[in-house]
């Protein structure tokens, strides 16, 4: 989805919903309701839902669902406008709403004894009851197209001794969610005048290389205008002015500017289309626009030629840099980019992992990670996000963007320095998962290599899932790290963390619930106790009088002898294990076509009787009804069909044959 203002996308929301409403023949504010769940669901933020509405005095309530082990009740409910910017949520209508959802928890016995049994309403009460004998907690979810004027989520409460949360998914909430992590557009630059050029046509096919001097000023406000949307090719953003190199190309721009062209290496740029002007014979001697220009090196003279433009005012008059432009097609980008950056810098060291940048696995990691807001840490706290640093120093370079100081202060809110993480914690936080803490233990670019080489071999899906998991194993890494610092690994506390972290998932079967760590943003207290008791038996192995502790925890060999230490999981830890280990989806693309496939192979007719068949006979939930009658309305406007319904849609159709039902019954 492209980014569009607060404004603009209020009322493309309130059109489709309007829209969506009439097609399915429904009302506005269920529709609604049914949108921002699928959203949910697919972003795992709820489960097994239902819509259902029932609205008397001092109640209103639009569904409900549950976790996976029924240990958690969710209930929805929602408020809609067709004003979305007219109308705004107050304080005191997010605790009706809350306070209404509440009440119908109350009364649900006596609700349903109102109803008769077929009816929408007596089910919905029927689920909830159920559910609410096993839960341990309630959540009560608010959806609304509108801003909400409060500034934090309700305070928890209690409902029968059950803890209860309050979540708020108001118009600016839902604005983020759906657009974060948009996918940009190509950059496309004009030259008025042309700027002179010297190309030569390489035989490579599709691909041309051509020099050109580039105004100073032109690029300094290239990169006003696009920031690190014109590095992200870029094997390293900028990395400020801490740097000799840096500093260097600063004073160069005070006090020689006429020199500048002399001293800089200048820029090393790609582009996927480029509009020549050409000579009488056909040469080209001058370009006069760039389509999806990137700055693949050369980053760090743009953003200071940028700096010293903004930052200490110089008009950068007569500045001039040199520019190699090779031009490819798109689809050679992820291929001839990360060559073009390693041969041609010279500024900085660059590593394995700076190379690795533009892989497709660091590129959607970043991309979905970036749309992923992590849940409070406190009661009615912030939303922050965990900072995937794809591109070195590119942290830096989205703080800096920030120029007031309110700005910068709300942006490190938001993006705490200490959640971020780089490609290099990324596989240190999966290799010691994965029981490599002998891989951990000989660097980064080793331990980074490994990741990469594992990656290519077996490519994960990289969802909101994945990430959210993978986050969770950097929150158990950090956890560990504390408990080895607390028993004085001293200067081997990294080896001990690496191993203690390893050993625990290995013992554990890898039953450790990440989602849990990701949902609390902290392990158990059961997890940290674990690891205090098992750290000084791995220091014991690790740290041994006579071997040098480095080179030995380097060793395979070590790991074999801390795999064997005998170590049983406590009883603590062991209660609240999960059944099976952690499992990371694969491409699933195939497997999913073959079922939309074979959905669309059922006749409309047929899921329309299937509904009603299921009304009449109660032979389904409520739920198993609802899925019937969406695919239904989804076929008959062509609307897309999501993986998760396609599933769903399949399993309550095998289910209904089982009870009885057919198409061709008299």
């Amino acid at each position: 989805m492209a980014e569009l203002p607060l404004a603009d996308y209020a009322r493309t929301l309130t059109g489709d919903i309007q829209t969506l409403a009439e097609a399915e023949d429904g009302s506005i504010p269920r529709t609604f309701t049914r949108w921002v769940l699928e959203q949910l669901e697919e972003s795992g933020f709820v489960s097994n839902m239902t819509v259902a509405f029932h609205s008397g005095h001092g109640v209103m309530v639009y569904g409900f669902g549950y976790s996976d082990d029924r240990s958690v009740l969710d209930l929805y409910t929602t408020d809609f406008s067709l004003e979305p910017m007219v109308d705004r949520l107050t304080k005191a209508d997010v605790t009706k709403h809350f306070r209404r959802l509440l009440a119908f928890l109350q009364k649900a016995g006596s609700i349903r004894g109102n109803f008769d049994q077929p009816t929408e309403v007596h089910q919905l009460c029927e689920g909830v009851e159920k559910l609410l004998a096993n839960a341990s907690k309630v959540r009560l979810f608010l959806f609304s197209n509108c801003e909400s004027a409060a500034r934090t989520q309700p305070e928890p409460t209690y409902f029968q001794g059950l803890p209860v949360e309050h979540h708020l998914w108001d118009l600016a909430r839902l604005y983020r969610h759906q657009t974060s992590g948009a996918a940009s557009e190509p950059i496309v630059v004009e030259f008025d005048p042309p700027i002179n050029c010297l190309s030569v046509q390489s035989i490579e096919p599709n691909l041309s290389v051509t020099l050109a001097v580039v105004p100073g000023r032109h690029l300094a406000e290239l990169y006003e205008e696009h920031r690190t949307r014109l590095l992200e090719l870029n094997v390293r953003a900028f990395l400020q002015a801490r740097s000799t190199v840096n500093r260097g190309i600063r004073l160069t721009l005070l006090n020689e500017p006429g020199r500048f062209l002399t001293y800089n290496n200048g820029i090393t740029a790609t582009a996927t289309a480029a509009e020549f002007v050409e000579d009488a014979e056909g040469r080209r001697v001058g370009i006069r626009s760039l389509t999806g220009l990137q700055i693949v090196n050369g980053g760090q003279t743009t953003a200071t030629l940028h700096h010293v433009f903004k930052r200490d005012k110089k008009d950068l008059d007569g500045v001039s840099v040199q520019m190699k432009l090779t031009l490819m097609g798109s689809d050679d980008l992820m291929a001839i980019v990360p060559s073009i950056s390693q041969y041609s810098n010279t500024q900085n060291k660059v590593t394995l992992v700076d190379l690795s940048a533009n892989d497709k696995f660091h590129v959607e990691f970043e991309r979905v990670s970036r749309t992923l807001w992590a849940p409070p840490t406190t009661p009615g706290g912030p939303q922050t996000r965990w900072f995937y640093e794809r591109a070195r120093g590119s942290y830096a370079v989205e703080e800096a963007k920030h120029t007031s100081i309110a700005a910068r202060r709300k942006f490190k809110a938001e993006n705490p320095a200490a959640q971020r993480f780089a490609k290099s914690d990324l596989a240190k936080f999966v290799n010691a998962w994965s029981g490599l803490p002998h891989l951990v233990s000989r660097g980064a670019q080793k331990s980074f290599a490994a990741f990469q080489a594992d990656v290519k071999k077996q490519p994960p899906v990289i969802d909101a899932e994945y990430c959210r998991r993978t986050v969770a194993m950097g929150i158990l890494f950090k956890a560990v790290d504390k408990v080895a610092k607390a028993h004085d690994a001293g200067s081997h506390k990294a080896l001990i963390t690496a191993y203690t972290t390893a050993r625990l998932c290995q013992e554990t079967g890898r039953r450790i619930d990440l989602d849990r760590i990701w949902r609390e943003q902290q392990v158990s207290d059961a997890i940290v106790q674990a690891a205090h008791d098992l750290c000084p038996l791995i220091m014991d192995m690790v740290i041994q009088e006579g071997k040098h502790v480095t080179e030995w925890a380097k060793s395979s060999k070590c790991w074999e002898e801390v795999s064997q230490i005998s170590w049983a999981v406590p009883e603590e830890l062991a209660e609240e294990l999960l059944a099976r280990p952690v499992e990371f989806a694969v491409d699933t693309q195939e497997e999913e076509e073959e079922q939309l496939s074979r959905l669309k192979q059922i006749e409309l007719s047929e899921w329309e009787m299937l509904a009603d068949w299921a009304r009449e006979t109660r032979a389904l939930e409520l739920a198993e009804q609802q899925i019937a009658t969406t695919i239904a309305a989804k076929l008959a406007t062509n609307a897309t069909i999501t993986a998760a319904q396609v599933r769903k849609a399949l399993e309550v159709y095998d289910n209904a044959i089982e009870e009885g039902f057919s198409a061709f019954a008299p």
